[in-house]
């Protein structure tokens, strides 16, 4: 079977007026069908650009991006793409904001209608199909986002730190939500984040990246145990602290590299 995400010695560098900004150069990853990952690592490492160049939304400096085997040459509705903020349009209805993506690429029928309604019902958001955004709490609106990715059923999700403007209280339960409802789909997901314990507790992998430029320092595999347990009880098991700290000290001496 193919894998879902191949990238090839991508390299890319963002050009200015005065010098060239080498964001990641060499990098390469594959993620299988079904796989979570996350990407870690100190700010300016490349996390953000790796997701935008996986979705199509950034062409490479040099380098190859397949999805499924077949070359990414710009956006597509297999790839769904969520962000730390919701952007959800505040003068339409949770339900127009979730069937949103359904109407763009014309794919709004009865059944994919009832099937995203369902999804935002088993979101615990059941009653607030006509409510405004503004009505909602922060944690719902990043579930009313997550329905809206989602309702396209894209085979990718890519995840740009959704849950780091949220109380931690809520961001728990969002991990264990999203965590839960992929791994019924069978989703594909790459998560970015700077929170070392939600990346082990969602994660099969962690991918740390260093800096100046991006590339893969070290990966790391998550436990069989704390994978099929969900995040929030995951964080108790035997086994999660070393790893925390592991990965920690592998980042501290990425920073020392560095200096």
């Amino acid at each position: 079977m193919l894998p879902v995400v191949e990238l090839k010695d991508i390299t890319h560098a963002y050009l200015g007026d005065r010098e060239a900004n080498l964001a990641i150069e060499d990098l390469n990853l594959t993620v299988g069908k079904g796989e979570f990952i996350s990407l870690v690592g100190p700010s300016g490492c490349g996390k953000t650009t790796i997701l935008s160049i996986i979705a199509g939304l950034l062409q490479p400096s040099r380098g190859e991006v397949l999805l499924s085997g077949r070359p990414v040459t710009g956006p597509s509705p297999e790839v769904g793409y969520m962000l730390q903020q919701d952007y959800l349009f505040p003068w339409r209805t949770i339900q127009d904001n979730v069937l949103l993506g359904l109407e763009l690429t014309g794919r709004l029928t009865g059944s994919s209608r009832a099937q995203s309604l369902q999804l935002l019902a088993d979101m615990g958001l059941a009653g607030k199909e006509k409510a405004y955004p503004a009505q909602l709490s922060g944690g719902m609106r990043q579930r009313v986002a997550l329905v809206r990715t989602l309702a396209t059923d894209p085979g990718l999700l890519l995840l740009d730190e959704p849950f780091s403007a949220l109380d931690y209280q809520i961001k728990l339960q969002l991990e264990d939500l999203v965590s839960e409802t992929l791994l019924r789909r069978g989703t594909t997901a790459i998560l970015v984040t700077h929170d070392l314990s939600e990346a082990i507790a969602v994660s099969s992998r962690v991918i740390l990246l260093q800096r100046n430029p991006g590339r893969v320092r070290k990966v790391f595999h998550v436990p069989e145990a704390i994978r099929s347990t969900p995040p929030l009880y995951a964080r108790d098991l035997p086994g999660f602290a070393e790893l925390f700290h592991e990965i920690w000290k592998e980042m501290e001496l990425a920073g020392r590299d560095e200096m």
